[in-house]
Order: C-alpha cells, then structure tokens, then sequence
C-alpha cells in the first residue's frame, strides 16, 4: 500500500514560494494502480517523485507498506520502488540482460539468480530472451526499448511502482499493445502502482482509481467509473470532456447490461413461427436460429417471415455479429454501429446463446447513473430542518 499523508513541495523561485503538491493524502490499496491525471503543472508529477524522494518532500509523510519512509537510507528506499518513465533511461553501454538486472546485482543476488530473472522478464514481456538480451539498447525499436524499461522496473520484483508517463512517447498502436500486457502481467504480479498520465483514456483503461490535480491540489480521487458518472465540480467535467458518458463504455462489461431473455427458433421451424414469436416478443425485427447446440446460425427478419412461406433453414440472412460476457461496451457498440443493428446475441465461452444485448438497455445503463446524481442534487438537504 501507498499512503500520502499532507505531502508537500514548496519550490523557492526569483519570483517567490511556488507551491507544486499542496497537502496532498491519498492511497493506494495493495495491488491496485492509481493514475495521478491533470493539465500540465498541476503538480502530478512532483507528488509521484517525492514517493522514491527524487523531490524531497517540504512537509508531509510518505508510508509504504505502512512502513514511514522518512528516515529510510534513499538508496535502500529506490532499491523497494519500481521506476519507470517516459524517456526510458535505458543505460546505452549496457546489454539489454545487464539494464534488467542491474538492481539485482546492487542487491547482491548471485549471477545465476538475476540471469534466470533477466530471461522471466524477457517472457513476461513477449520477448524473445536468446534474440534480445546480449543487444544494446540502440539496436532496439522505441517500443521494444519501453518494455525493456518495465521488465527493469520488475526485475527486483518490487512491491511498489512509479510510472511517470511511460508510454506516451510510443506510437498508438504499440502503445496499446504494450498497456495490454501491463494489464495482463498486473493480474499475476499484482504489484501497487502509481502512474503518472495526460491521458484521459488511458487513465480509465488502466486505472483501479484515478486522482485528479489542480494547481498543486487533489480535487478528486476515484474510481474510473465514479469519476465519469459523478465529476465533482465543474473542472472535473470540464476536463473529462462531454463525451464522458461515452467514455464509459470500456468501463462496462457486456455480462452487467444483459438479458438472459431471447426468443429464438430453429432451422425446421416455419416462417409463420418465427412471425408469431417476433410479434410476441416486442420491438425486435428479427429473431435468432439457432442449431441444436444453441449456437447462432442466422437471422430470421420481420419482412421475410411476413411475405414469404416455407421453413426458417431456407431463409435466413447470416448473424451480424456476437459478443461475449466479457466484452466491454465499446466493442458492442462499435459492432452495432458497423452493422446498424440495435441488439446483438450473447454467447457463452463454447458459442453458446446466453442472452442478448440491446442499445435500449445501454442507454438505460449509462445513464442511471447520472439520473441517480440529478436526482440527489434535487433532493432537499435533509441536515435542514424546517
């Protein structure tokens, strides 16, 4: 765990006392990752290198593990922390193997210890430990030279990280990648992790909870989610954007939105069925075949089981799409999108229909939220009596 306790820089300028962190508390839970969010100068970054001292602290207190790290030695203090940062800090005379071990080595494992961790690292990070480890950091591409900066970062298997920025200077693409397998290594190592980022989408992405700074102070720590659905003051909301609602769907996985209810038919079923069981059913246009594994084969539409005779196998049009318990909004409604429909199937791990998902029941879901929000500052103050 990470615990901020009023911690405070208090920079000495020309000009005068410039306060970059103003007492800031926070923490982070054992195992979980805070990104520190906010406009240039806001003083994110200050506060995450007071945590490993690069900053000395005016005022305040940083605990670790519930450890006061005050009077700790700083070296033995940065040997317990994980750093990563944008520019990478890759020593260039080095070989990838002696850049990861590097913090091993000062900690006095034995030779075959850190070469053993210097190759998990290299497999934890999808790459190929006999093809890259007696390289130079040169011979590297930027995105490569990144993950070699977090296999670093690990190698001493720290309890603790500090990230400032580290995929920003990487590529769209690459930089997806690379959060991807942060994400899934985080599942395993389940290390505590403060992140430094400018971006709001990589912010909800990857972040347990998200602190946002203003001018030196913290106006909001939350969960990705609270922080979308309830800013709380105007900058906030300014500063997630009008597409915050939007911004929701990677938040929201397909198995909180669905219904468990779907008529179906099967192939040796008639049209006048499928007709019957879309008007009994509602609003929908077309109704799901399924085979006898319960598995999606086609659509059966409204227009074809009202003009046309004959059995379902013989007159269906093939299945926009399907997604998963596990899928997020986004992807639903990006397929929607992409296939103008406004309800999607549901399957189960072995393709199996499990339910349904449809726009009406999204729109519903983002937005209880903020009707529950409007509602309580509608509410009278019940503290004021009459």
């Amino acid at each position: 765990m990470i615990q901020l306790d009023n911690l405070t820089k208090v920079f000495d300028t020309p000009e005068g006392a410039v306060v970059a962190a103003d007492h800031i508390s926070l923490e982070v839970p054992s195992g979980e990752i805070c990104i520190l969010l906010g406009p240039s100068g806001c003083g994110k970054t200050t506060t995450l290198k007071m945590i490993n001292r690069i900053v000395t602290p005016t005022s305040g207190k940083v605990f670790i593990s519930g450890e006061d790290t005050t009077d700790m030695n700083t070296q033995d203090l940065r040997r317990n922390i994980g750093y990563v940062i944008q520019q990478i800090g890759l020593f260039p005379n080095m070989t990838i193997e002696e850049n990861i071990t590097i913090v091993p080595k000062l900690l006095g494992w034995d030779k075959a210890k850190y070469k053993a961790r210097a190759r998990e690292m290299m497999a934890m990070i999808s790459m190929e430990p006999d093809a890259f480890l007696k390289r130079f950091p040169s011979e590297l591409s930027g995105g490569q030279q990144q993950r070699i900066g977090v296999a670093r970062a690990l190698a001493a298997d720290p309890p603790v990280m500090l990230m400032d920025e580290p995929f920003g200077a990487i590529d769209p693409i690459n930089r997806a990648v690379i959060q991807d397998e942060f994400l899934k290594m985080q599942q395993e190592l389940n290390k505590t992790i403060m992140f430094v980022s400018h971006d709001i989408d990589e912010a909800i992405k990857m972040g347990d909870r998200v602190a946002i700074f203003r001018e030196g102070k913290l106006v909001q720590h939350s969960s990705p989610d609270d922080l979308l659905a309830a800013p709380k003051n105007a900058f906030v909301e300014s500063f997630l954007g009008e597409d915050r609602a939007l911004k929701r769907l990677n938040l929201v996985k397909v198995e909180e939105v669905v219904s468990d209810e779907i008529a179906t038919v099967s192939p040796g079923d008639t049209l006048e069925t499928a007709l019957a069981r879309i008007e009994d059913y509602g609003y929908q246009n077309a109704i799901l075949m399924v085979n006898d594994r319960r598995q999606p084969v086609g659509l059966i539409t409204r227009a074809k089981a009202r003009t046309t005779k004959g059995y379902c196998r013989d007159h269906f049009e093939s299945v926009p799409g399907t997604v998963t318990l596990d899928d997020d909004l986004r992807k639903v409604a990006s397929l929607m999108f992409s296939q103008d429909a406004t309800w999607l199937p549901c399957v189960d791990d072995q393709g199996r229909v499990c339910g349904q998902i449809t726009q009406r029941a999204m729109t519903h879901h983002l937005g209880s939220r903020f009707r529950a929000r409007e509602a309580a500052a509608r509410k009278p103050d019940s503290a004021v009596k009459e």
